[in-house]
């Protein structure tokens, strides 16, 4: 299910680093040694849009039980029939919730890699970012409003913009990366995926990490 053939020659840096990139060079959060945790996956898609290459996202719905009202990149848990969570289960869960998500035709997405499985403690989910080229885009948008809040794409190009970077500090004193992008505060999980991406693929620009964006006592 996976190919690089025909990817275009700007995602070449970040097909290249999804085969070198180690576990603990994404996050310091691994998945438990003794197997446990909910096996799910995110689609990391990119696409070509306007202004160039971006990302799909999506902001979860604020009445969600975990990480709500988040953005977020598409995915959620494997279902027993997207197969072995050790092989292609992560990628068929990614490109399945994808579509219950946000409505994009999954025969227009070409998977290309797949980035080191890694943790999150508060809803106890380990998590597969399966990367994919949006090679034919399809219209997307809010399926079932109970799960999503809204659809959307960010240019690469103001993901990098280092007067969109940001340094989000918790109630709880973790600090992580954080972009102000379309209307919204990107932090967590998402934003440490899309800043790795970013570093090991050699797009990052230098930014203020000292620049601190508080999240409220609700994050």
């Amino acid at each position: 299910m996976l190919s690089s053939e025909g990817l275009p020659a700007w995602l070449t840096p970040v097909a290249r680093a999804a085969r070198t990139i180690q576990p603990l060079q994404l996050s310091r959060f691994l998945p438990p040694e003794n197997g446990t945790g909910r096996q799910s996956a995110v689609l990391v898609l990119f696409g070509e849009g306007e202004r160039g290459p971006e990302l799909l996202l999506m902001e979860r719905a604020g009445s969600l039980r975990s990480h709500a009202g988040q953005p977020s990149f598409p995915g959620g848990a494997l279902d027993p029939g997207d197969g072995d969570p050790r092989t292609d289960g992560p990628l068929r869960a990614a490109l399945r919730e994808a579509e219950e998500e946000t409505g994009l035709d999954p025969r227009g997405v070409q998977l290309f890699g797949v980035l080191p499985r890694l943790f999150i403690p508060v809803s106890d989910f380990v998590v597969t970012p399966v990367l994919g080229w949006w090679r034919t885009p399809t219209p997307v948008g809010v399926v079932d409003p109970n799960e999503t809040a809204r659809v959307f794409t960010v240019p690469v190009a103001d993901l990098t913009d280092p007067a969109n970077r940001a340094t989000a500090v918790h109630p709880s004193g973790h600090r992580g990366p954080a972009f102000l992008v379309e209307s919204a505060l990107v932090w967590g999980f998402t934003a440490g995926v899309i800043d790795r991406v970013l570093h090991f693929a050699g797009w990052e620009r230098p930014w203020d990490r000292e620049r601190q964006v508080p999240l409220d006592w609700r994050a």
